[in-house]
């Protein structure tokens, strides 16, 4: 694997373990280095999205728990990772290589360290082609608008992040498909969450993306993500538990109007 150099993150091994979510769809040619750089006192769960290349076996080989997970969509596999972890903070995490997992301190500790509620892994690319143009720009504009009309100050819908199990489940999430990441943001903002980005190094990803790799998936993923810009324009029930006591310390996102300037 091309990027083995040191990681940026401090390798800091939790008192208390934490569950990574790795959802997955055809990544056996990622897994085995990804798997074997998963720093000490992480826990792999790779939800399994209905692979045909090995993967599920591949994963547990190398030490992971795997979750199948038949139902098709980014958000279901995401989600029924959640579901099948113990730990209190659980990091999430793309299963194709453009993460290097001893980076997940980055984003774990200030949850951990209690200053933050959900923290975002701010893509920073380390070499040519890691994040193509188009991608590049579509993330722009969406982070842009939601800096402007929803007051969550952020760059990057970053796909490497982390929070607690427990108020992720309370949020509700719905959406299963590619508008979750997106969802996931929306709705932890309007429950008054602190939320927060730090860069991470960002790799050209092992295998073609679902997503930017095609038409047909690109087309998908903004289909998605204004369907969720749109539902969540509507007043967002408070969340119950833990989170709910993050209202009186952050402001609620209003996302109304978002949907329709994104094309």
């Amino acid at each position: 694997m091309r990027h083995s150099a040191a990681s940026v993150g401090r390798m800091e091994t939790p008192a208390v373990p934490i569950d990574v979510v790795l959802p997955c769809l055809n990544e056996a040619g990622a897994l085995p280095w990804l798997l074997a750089r998963m720093p000490a006192g992480y826990r792999p769960i790779v939800a399994d999205n209905g692979s045909t290349d090995g993967s599920a076996e591949i994963a547990a080989g190398h030490g992971a728990t795997v979750v199948s997970v038949p139902t098709r969509g980014f958000g279901a596999a995401v989600h029924a990772g959640l579901l099948a972890a113990t730990s209190d903070i659980v990091c999430v995490m793309d299963a194709d290589a453009s993460f290097d997992p001893a980076d997940l301190e980055i984003v774990a500790g200030p949850v951990r360290g209690g200053t933050v509620d959900l923290m975002l892994g701010r893509r920073a690319p380390a070499e040519r082609g890691a994040w193509p143009a188009h991608a590049r720009f579509a993330n722009t504009v969406l982070a842009a608008e939601l800096r402007r009309r929803g007051g969550v100050a952020l760059h990057d819908l970053g796909p490497m992040r982390a929070a607690h199990r427990g108020d992720l489940l309370a949020l509700g999430l719905r959406d299963r498909r590619c508008g979750y990441p997106l969802e996931m943001v929306l709705r932890a903002a309007a429950a008054g969450w602190r939320i927060a980005e730090a860069p991470v190094p960002y790799y050209p990803r092992t295998g073609k993306s679902k997503v930017t790799g095609t038409v047909r998936g690109t087309v998908r993923a903004v289909r998605d993500m204004r369907r969720v810009l749109a539902e969540c324009g509507t007043p967002v029930q408070p969340a119950t538990g833990q989170g709910a006591s993050r209202q009186a310390t952050s402001r609620h996102a209003d996302t109304r109007g978002v949907a329709h300037e994104l094309v």
